[in-house]
C-alpha cells in the first residue's frame, strides 16, 4: 500500500516568500528521511516553498480553466511538504508518520493512494487496456 504523508506547518500559510527551514529542523529531517530510505519504504518526498513564493491557483468552470495568482489570504491549512511511502499497512504507514520530527506548530495528514484494485473489476480492465502496467496511454 502507498501512502501520502503531508506535513502542514500552521503558520505557513502567513509565511513570506524566502522563507526557509532552519537548518536545526533541517538535519533533524534529513535523518528521518535517511531511516526512511535505509527501511526501503520511502518512494518519493519534497518540500513546499510557501504559498507567497509564485504560487497559483487553476480553477475550472463550464470547462475553462481561470488562474489565480498567490498569496491566498483565506488559507488557513498549507501544504508544507509530503513523503509517499510504500508499507504493508496503515498501521505501518501510521508508525513511520508519528516517528517524523515534527515542531509544535505542524501536523502531519496520512492518506492512501488509489491503487487500481480499489477499482471494480470492469474498471480495472479497462484501465489496464487504455493504459497498461506503466500507466500510459496505449
Amino acid at each position: 500500500m502507498r501512502f501520502m504523508m503531508i506535513i502542514f506547518p500552521k503558520d505557513y500559510a502567513t509565511a513570506k516568500a524566502g522563507t526557509v527551514p532552519n537548518l536545526k529542523d533541517m538535519n533533524r529531517m534529513g535523518k528521518y528521511n535517511e531511516q526512511l530510505q535505509k527501511a526501503g519504504v520511502l518512494l518519493a518526498l519534497d518540500g513546499l516553498t510557501p504559498p507567497s513564493t509564485m504560487s497559483a491557483r487553476i480553477t475550472f468552470k463550464d470547462g475553462k480553466s481561470k488562474v489565480t495568482d498567490g498569496p491566498f489570504t483565506e488559507s488557513k491549512e498549507v501544504v508544507g511538504g509530503f513523503w509517499i511511502i510504500q508499507v504493508k499497512s496503515r498501521e505501518e504507514a501510521l508508525e513511520w508518520a508519528s516517528r517524523i520530527p515534527g515542531n509544535d506548530n505542524e501536523m502531519i495528514e496520512v492518506r492512501r493512494l488509489f491503487d487500481i484494485t480499489d477499482f471494480p473489476a470492469d474498471v480495472q480492465k479497462q484501465i489496464m487496456e487504455n493504459f497498461g502496467e506503466g500507466g500510459e496511454k496505449q
